[in-house]
């Protein structure tokens, strides 16, 4: 492409100048033949070739003189494509440039190109352009900088800034090469003259040349005038910052003597002058360069320019000019070590101007010159902008802003200014030094500057910080925080310094010899102090770290001052945030340092700014927003600020949400209702507070009062405002809406903040535990003092320290005085709630440190940990009068609750120092409580009523430390003692406490009853858990302490549950030995002395066995106490301990036992019942005892039958069963139930051991002292004796149980009187009991029925006269359930017994009697079998009589089954026994009557769910069965014919299908109740009906009866009798051979009983026949009912085929007839019904009544 290029433009060239320019064309002719000559493969090649020929270049040399501008423009691409590729030849590199130069006059085009060639000719000929070449390069783009044409303009200003940058380019390559020894000049350097190379010499003449121009001074090389001054500030600019390196004086020291003598001197004096904007803006660049660069070649040019600078700052009035000043500043402070060395180049030095301080001077001064501006006041506000500063060029400014064009600076314009520092208006988009295009100023805020000095400040601390807390932590915590790789939230914790060398504590030295190695987690013992970096003198930047303390401590009161007037001023929150960032970080460095004046300064300050005095004022006057009562149960120690009242929790806050919410706060602050409290800033302060309380804690020392009476003040404060979030307020009160935003946003993260606080104050007093224990203990020292200076300052005025500066330092190790940092808290008008609250702090704080360092205070000595420093502050706190009861019960809190968590923390330590610490534990307890014990103590009701309550939270402590670690407690048991009977007031037992006697106890006196729970609690759990763990000295007192509590009066639960705690110290105590050795001489003193003193002697073999007894002793004692439930609790543990471990007593032991306890305790109790039969003796008090009297009985049953076998077998035994049962007699003359029912209990359960073998002392003397105990009678109740109603059942319930038991030992040796004897008891049970809780016995047995029918069950029948007696009594109980109306009305009024169950039961139990027993005469002679129908029959009859309906099977029905069940056993038996006539007629009458019951139903009376017709089919069947057994044997001779006649006379009634009419009542059921067969009227007509009655609803019953009735009557002899189809009969006719009723034939039989019941046919028949004669004719031709035309039907039907006994119906006169004479006796009718019949047309009934008629025609002869 060159050569086809160069070509063409050559070719060009030609053509161009063939007529002018002669030479012109042969010089382009010739280069042209050169080119053509070139066989370059390559553009390298053709490079190469070209450069060879010098004279190539010639035709665009001439081309450029010509001044043609077509000729020059051709010549100026083909040089620049030959000066690109390299091919111009060296020796015509200044034709070239010269060319150039004259082409500089040509078109823009041109001129374009000439300044793009020239640095690509400097590059490629970097070597050969140097001296006059370089020059005249240079003078080519200072000669286009003259241009008229912008753009020619600005790009050869490019362009040379670019030649000169290549030219210290090429020294700076100089410089990296060795030096030949070639120099090319001197130059000036100070005092001497220095040799310099080409390159060197160059650099230095042209910016010398461009200093001199820029001085408006002609150049000593360069061949120009008129340099713009700021082009050449800017080329001065871009040299020093891209080239530092050359100017350094060691380098180029000629450089360096031109920046001395004339750049800074320019400088310094150009801005003295105060130039214009845009020369300013340079000469500040270059000045900050210098000072930046090139500071250490111009010591003190660089001062006077610092000077210069801040005087400028202070003293103009031009605001942007002062906005430069700072904006240089901020750069210097941006970068630390450029301060410090700005520092010690004049600060440090003696004879300097100090620079850093005055400038800080200047800040303080700069910051307070316009209030208004940054809004200052008397707190903390947010910035509000001006709402007509961008009025009129608002839009035009945004629509600037928002398309990104530089240069424009937001903010305010005109005179007015908003207030505060924004970064809305308060920050520029392009600061004013980097706005190199603007001329004139730009408008910008009012407030930029003291923006720019918060930089600063911030800028300054934060490099202090980076540079000293690197250096404060050890290289050994270094590497073990990179080993663990756990973040670290505070300050790092160091280790202690190895070895004695005097820097950190003697580890050896604070711990106790006693105490041996124990791995702990905290880091205490590792002296965690942070390194003072000025101590470590040997470290490389010692010195550095020297100039950080000198900074800090020379500029400490300017910073801070500055500090504080921003903190007061209207910031926004980025502002905010960044100021108190830099204050803390200030003050953290100045702590590390160890200087503690302007540390303790600037805390005081951040502490003032955290909580405001007139906050604070207002709220110790206002009191709290709600003065409620703390709850100290609720308290979380471990919340913020720890303190009672949950105070800066989350939970608590009040905080309305939303725009409603913002109103009403902003309204409650405009009214004034609430008092000023604390803001979000407010509590960003405290936090920054804390978190430097964080990082400095061990070397605070004296000043951790600063941090935490802070602390404590924020936490009233918030307490007295209940939390109320603070409102920010503004700093003005134009409408800002961005303002307004911002306000809300900080009261909305009021919540955040508040638990970022929380988090910050744990973390404060977490970090103690990494103390050395010098500094705990000052950290301990000053919360308590938070404690003392509460009634020390009571008098003193609320006064905070007016300047935050002290006039002098402290000394080092001695406390500040007490007024130096510390802010009184109270006043004498203050409520009583704010030193309350305050106290409450302090105590919480006391807790918390004790918790945290839990483990220092139990592994170092108390004096040494601050072991005792906290645990006598809290003594004196709970324990002072003056106090307030919340906080007294704080205190006790805290000392509980810190005991309770080194008791679980000591568990790791060994026994020996375990036990030490578990004494020290115990004995805080302890003492705590003695001044609540004084008898001098204040008694006034509000002072006992707090001392109570403390008295209770010690001790509910002692019950936790027990529960939690009363298995590791190894000591200190006679001191937990001491605190358990701290409750009881002491009095004078004298020795009565020793003493063992049966005496009556008497109740202890108490502190309070609201102490006895807490105190038995504690005692429980040492009875339940710790009995294995308790010294043997110790028992004695627990049994005392035990008898203690029994014997007081306050509460009975308490004294109850004592009672079992005998029980387990028994258990105890006996499981320690295998035998108890228990002797007649063990127990010989009545005093018991010996027995305490045995028990107290742990040589002695029997203290087990004495220390026993002792105890049963003392229960013994409490079993006479007045109140019931004690004494029997006492009675049921002395028992049960004698059930427990009677198997470890021999029969000596025994015997001992049970006279000196078991009959004693008889005795006392029948004396006792004596006693309370008085009638003047209370109802409550009398069955109190008699509910005693039943604990006893009941337990020394169980006891004696638990071990009866050991008592047989010992010869006495027989003597103490006499005892036994007299006193149990003596018991039941009492004639009391509950004492009765006991007693038979207890004699039943002593009985039934009995059985298991130990029988063999009961012999027949024992057996009869049991029959006659039980039966001397049934046990009943006096009148009176209960003022409740008698429930006589339990006791007899146990009365017939007992006789079970009883029947055991007698049954074989019994007679029957003794069965009659039991009979009547149980009938006399059965009379005499009550209804009880047992109502329902219908379907289902009382329990007393069941017992006794067990017992009928049980009884021998193999006795003569005992199937009898068992029998009557049975029958006796069936009729129970069936009295006569009368008196079955009258029992229920009275009782609600029903028997109906028992009744059930009984009949089932006589019929297997009587079954069993069928063949015994005596059961038919003595009635008992008449008396058991009797009993059968009642329910037969009654049948839908009786008004009870049970769930299973009704009682007449099993009754009935039961009835014939024995009347087929027995009937057969009647005829084999001698049995009197008398007895056999009764019989049969019984009988008759269950027959006559079995076919009678009053279905009027049956209830809805009665299924008739299902009862009807068992009736059916059962008549059916009972016909078979008793006919014909009814027609015997030993019948009454009363009875026959009575069961024929039922029949008949019981056949009647349909309702008589009136007229006939009389011939059914007789007149006046006479004879029911009234033949006489059987003829005469009845007047006709046409009601038409129902059938009866057993028709078929009644049908079956009409059908007994035509059987009855039938001839026996004849093949043809009568059948019954519904059921086939079951038995045959007796034997002809049987003696006594069958002597008779059974023809006989059947003709007596045809005789009977012949009256009762014909008028049954005679009915049916008149029914129809008299009412068919009113119906006409109407159809006869169903039911009666059947009933007719069948009786006609049953007249015809009736073939009737001769003998049973009398003949007929004058007519003979054998077996139809029914017919004769009813013809009248059936003639008349014949006629009825014809009439109305009835063939069915006529064709009968024919048959009928034809059949007495043949008995007639017709």
């Amino acid at each position: 492409m060159t050569t086809q290029l160069l070509s063409t433009e050559l070719t060009n060239l030609i053509q161009e100048s063939k007529r002018k320019h002669n030479d012109l064309r042969q010089a382009a002719e010739k280069s042209l033949e050169e080119l053509r000559s070139i066989r370059a493969a390559s553009e390298a090649q053709l490079a190469a070739e070209l450069s060879q020929k010098v004279n190539f270049v010639n035709p665009f040399v001439i081309a450029c003189g010509t001044r043609n501008a077509k000729f020059t423009g051709i010549a100026i691409v083909c040089l620049s494509r030959l000066v690109l590729v390299t091919a111009l030849p060296r020796s015509k590199l200044s034709p070239v440039l010269e060319a150039l130069r004259e082409a500089t006059s040509a078109g823009l085009d041109v001129q374009l190109k000439i300044l793009q060639a020239l640095p690509t000719l400097l590059q490629n000929y970097s070597r050969e352009i140097q001296g006059d070449l370089l020059v005249t390069a240079l003078n080519i783009c200072f000669i286009l900088q003259t241009t008229k044409n912008g753009i020619v303009n600005n790009t050869s200003a490019a362009t040379l800034q670019q030649l000169v940058m290549s030219v210290f380019e090429k020294v700076a390559v100089e410089d990296k090469s060795p030096s030949d020894g070639t120099y090319v000049g001197d130059a000036p350097a100070g005092d001497d003259n220095v040799q310099l190379r080409a390159a060197s010499m160059d650099a230095y003449r042209i910016f010398r040349d461009i200093c001199l121009m820029t001085e408006t001074q002609r150049p000593e090389y360069l061949r120009f005038t008129g340099l713009p001054q700021t082009f050449g500030l800017e080329l001065i600019e871009s040299v020093l910052s891209q080239h530092a390196a050359i100017f350094i004086e060691s380098r180029h020291p000629e450089q360096a003597y031109i920046l001395r003598t004339t750049v800074m001197p320019f400088v310094i004096k150009a801005l003295s002058a105060k130039p214009n904007f845009a020369i300013s803006v340079r000469l500040a660049r270059i000045l900050y360069t210098l000072l930046r660069k090139h500071l250490d070649v111009l010591p003190s040019e660089g001062g006077e320019a610092l000077d210069t600078l801040t005087q400028l700052l202070d003293q103009d009035a031009s605001p942007w000019r002062r906005a430069l000043c700072m904006e240089v500043f901020r750069g210097i402070f941006s970068e630390p070590h450029l301060l410090r060395r700005i520092f010690v180049l004049y600060d440090s030095k003696e004879g300097e101007k100090d620079i850093l301080k005055n400038l800080t001077a200047t800040f303080v001064r700069v910051s307070t010159e316009k209030p208004a501006v940054i809004g200052l006041g008397h707190q903390s506000t947010i910035p509000v902008a001006n709402p007509y500063a961008n009025m009129g060029g608002s839009s035009d400014q945004a629509m600037l802003e928002a398309s990104g064009v530089t240069g424009i600076i937001s903010g305010s314009v005109g005179d007015s200014h908003s207030t505060g520092i924004s970064s809305f208006w308060s920050a520029v988009r392009v600061a004013c030094i980097d706005q190199l295009d603007k001329t004139d100023p730009p408008p910008f805020p009012e407030s930029y500057v003291y923006g720019l000095t918060l930089s600063c400040i911030t800028s300054l601390s934060e490099g202090l910080a980076k540079f000293i807390l690197p250096l404060t932590v050890p290289p050994d915590s270094r590497s073990r925080k990179r080993s663990t790789k756990q973040p670290e939230t505070g300050r790092e914790s160091p280790a202690p310094f190895e070895g004695d060398d005097g820097n950190g504590p003697k580890m050896g030295v604070e711990r106790a010899s006693t105490i041996s190695t124990v791995d702990r987690s905290g880091s205490f013992k590792k002296n965690p102090v942070p390194l003072n970096p000025l101590a470590v003198r040997d470290h490389p930047l010692h010195a550095e770290v020297k100039v950080c303390a000198a900074i800090i401590d020379e500029c400490w009161p300017a910073i801070l001052a500055t500090c504080s007037t921003f903190l007061y001023s209207a910031l926004d929150s980025e502002y905010y945030h960044g100021l108190v960032r830099a204050f803390q970080k200030f003050a953290h460095v100045a702590g590390l340092l160890h200087l503690s004046t302007p540390r303790d300064a600037f805390l005081t300050t951040l502490g003032k700014a955290a909580v405001p005095p007139n906050v604070f004022s207002a709220c110790l006057n206002a009191g709290p927003s709600k003065p409620t009562t703390p709850s100290p149960a609720t308290e979380t120690p471990n919340s913020l600020l720890g303190n009672a009242r949950g105070l800066l929790s989350v939970d608590n806050l009040v905080t309305p949400v939303g725009a409603a919410g913002e109103r009403q706060r902003q309204a409650s602050f405009d009214a004034n209702n609430i008092p000023q409290t604390l803001n979000t800033r407010n509590l960003l302060c405290l936090r920054a507070l804390l978190n430097l309380g964080i990082a400095l804690g061990p070397t605070l020392s004296a000043s951790w009062s600063i941090i935490l009476e802070t602390l404590q003040q924020a936490d009233f404060v918030l307490f007295a405002t209940g939390k109320y979030p603070g409102r920010t307020p503004l700093a003005g009160k134009g409408p800002d809406p961005k303002a307004e935003n911002e306000a809300a946003s900080l009261l909305t993260n009021f919540n955040t903040e508040t638990r970022a606080v929380e988090t910050a104050a744990s973390r404060l007093f977490e970090s103690t535990v990494d103390f050395p224990n010098d500094a705990f203990v000052e950290v301990v020292d000053a919360v308590c003092s938070l404690l003392d200076q509460q009634t020390e300052s009571a008098s003193e005025p609320s006064s905070r320290p007016q300047s935050s500066t002290p006039s002098t330092p402290p000394i080092p190790g001695l406390r500040p005085p007490a007024g130096q940092h510390r802010r009184l808290l109270s006043v004498s008008s203050v409520a009583p709630a704010g030193p309350s609250q305050e106290d409450q702090f302090a105590l919480a704080k006391i807790g918390e440190l004790a918790a945290i360092n839990i483990e220092r205070l139990l592994t170092y000595p108390p004096d040494v940990s601050g072991w005792t420093r906290i645990i006598t502050e809290l003594i004196v706190t709970l324990n002072s009068v003056g106090m307030p009861i919340q906080i007294r019960s704080r205190a006790a809190d805290i000392l509980v609750q810190f005991t309770l968590e080194a008791a679980k923390a000591v568990g790791g330590l060994d026994d020996e120092t375990r036990s030490k610490v578990q004494i020290r534990l115990l004995e805080a307890l302890r003492d705590s409580l003695l001044p609540l014990q004084r008898e001098d103590r204040a008694a006034s009701v509000a002072t006992h009523s707090t001392d109570i309550d403390i008295h209770k939270i010690i001790l509910e402590g002692l019950k936790n430390l027990l529960d939690d670690c009363g298995d590791a407690l190894l000591n200190g048991w006679e001191i937990t003692f001491e605190v358990i009977g701290s409750i009881f007031i002491p009095r004078r037992f004298g020795t009565d406490l020793a003493q063992e006697g049966g005496g009556q106890s008497f109740p202890l006196t108490t502190r309070s009853s609201k102490l006895i729970r807490s105190a038995f609690n504690s005692l429980q759990l040492i009875c339940s858990d710790f009995l294995g763990s308790l010294p043997k000295s110790c028992f004695l007192i627990l049994v005392d302490t035990l008898y203690k509590f029994c014997s007081q009066d306050d509460d009975l639960n308490i004294a109850l549950t004592t009672v079992t705690f005998f029980w387990v110290l028994s258990d105890f105590l006996s499981g320690r030995s295998k035998l108890l050795p228990i002797t007649d001489s063990l127990v010989d003193d009545p005093n018991g002395v010996s027995l305490v003193e045995k028990a107290s002697n742990a040589e002695d073999a029997s203290s087990d066995a004495a220390l026993w007894m002792l105890l049963l002793l003392r229960l013994t004692t409490v079993t006479t106490d007045e109140r019931l439930d004690l004494r029997n609790s006492a009675i049921q543990t002395l028992l049960r301990i004698f059930d427990a471990y009677g198997d470890r007593l021999g029969p000596e032991a025994w015997s001992v036992c049970i006279k000196s306890v078991i009959f004693k305790l008889l005795s006392s109790i029948e004396k006792e019942l004596e006693t309370v039969g008085n009638v003047d003796t209370e109802e409550k008090i009398r069955h109190d005892w008699y509910d005693t009297a039943v604990v006893v009985l009941n337990g020394i049953s169980s006891l004696l039958a638990n071990y009866l076998d050991v008592l047989t077998a010992h010869p006495t035994f027989n003597s103490y069963w006499q005892q036994l049962l007299g006193h149990f007699a003596s018991l039941l003359d009492f004639q009391v139930l509950e004492i009765s029912t006991a007693t038979f209990k207890a004699l039943t359960k002593l009985l039934s051991q009995s059985q298991n073998g130990a029988n063999k002392n009961f012999n027949k003397t024992t057996i009869d002292l049991v029959w006659d105990l039980w039966s001397r009678g049934v046990p009943v109740s006096k009148t009176g004796n209960t003022g409740k109603a008698t429930d006589n059942q339990n006791c007899l319930l146990a009365y017939v149980s007992a006789l079970s038991d009883v029947y055991r030992l007698i049954q074989h040796d019994l007679a029957v009187d003794r069965i009659r004897r039991m009979l009547t008891l149980m009938r006399e049970v059965m009379q005499v009991a009550t209804p009880g809780s047992y109502v329902a016995d219908i379907d289902h047995l009382t329990p007393l029925q069941g017992h006794v029918l067990e017992v009928i069950k049980m009884l021998r029948t193999d006795l003569p006269g005992a199937p009898s007696a068992l029998i009557a009594q049975t029958a006796e109980f069936i009729s129970l359930a069936f009295a006569e109306e009368h008196d079955m009305s009258n029992q229920r009024s009275v009782q609600k017994r029903t028997y109906v169950a028992m009744s059930k039961a009984s009949m089932s139990i006589l019929q297997s009697l009587i079954v069993g027993h069928a063949s015994d005469v005596n059961i038919y002679s003595d009635g008992a079998f008449l008396t058991a129908l009797t009993a059968l029959s009642r329910p037969i009859v009654l049948k839908y009589g009786f008004p009870i309906i049970t769930k299973t099977e009704q009682p007449w029905k099993q009754s009935t089954t039961s009835a014939l069940v024995i009347l087929e056993a027995t009937l057969p038996e009647l005829q084999k026994l001698d049995i009197s006539r008398p007895n056999l007629q009764d019989i049969w009458e019984m009988i008759v009557s269950i027959a006559n019951g079995i076919t009678n139903a009053d279905c009027d009376a049956a209830p809805d769910r009665v299924n008739i017709l299902e009862d009807q089919e068992f009736d059916i069947s059962c008549f059916l069965k009972l016909r078979d057994l008793i006919i014909p044997s009814l027609g015997a001779d030993v019948v009454a014919d009363k009875t026959c006649k009575v069961f024929s006379e039922s029949l008949f009634r019981m056949s009647i299908i349909h309702s008589p009419a009136p007229d006939e009542s009389s011939l059914i059921y007789g007149s006046g109740g006479g004879d029911a067969v009234g033949l006489s009227n059987l003829y005469k007509s009845r007047r006709g009906r046409t009601i038409d009655s129902p059938p009866a609803r057993r028709e078929k019953m009644c049908y079956i009866c009409v059908d007994e009735l035509f059987a009855l009557v039938a001839n026996r002899s004849e093949v043809t009798t009568p059948q019954i189809t519904l059921q086939p009969p079951t038995p045959a006719f007796p034997p002809a051979q049987s003696s006594g009723m069958s002597l008779e034939p059974p023809h006989a039989l059947h003709v007596r009983l045809a005789r009977t019941a012949a009256p009762y046919l014909i008028l049954r028949a005679a009915l049916t026949l008149r029914s129809y004669i008299a009412d068919q004719p009113l119906r006409g031709r109407m159809p006869q009912p169903l039911s009666q035309r059947k009933e007719l039907a069948r009786m006609l039907e049953r007249l015809v085929e009736l073939r009737s006994e001769p003998e049973a119906i009398p003949d007929t006169p004058n007519v003979e007839s054998e077996s139809r004479k029914h017919l004769l006796r009813l013809y009248p009718l059936l003639v008349s019904a014949t006629r009825v019949a014809g009439t109305s047309a009835d063939e069915g009934v006529l064709k009968l009544l024919n048959q009928a008629l034809e059949v007495v025609g043949s008995e007639l002869g017709v």
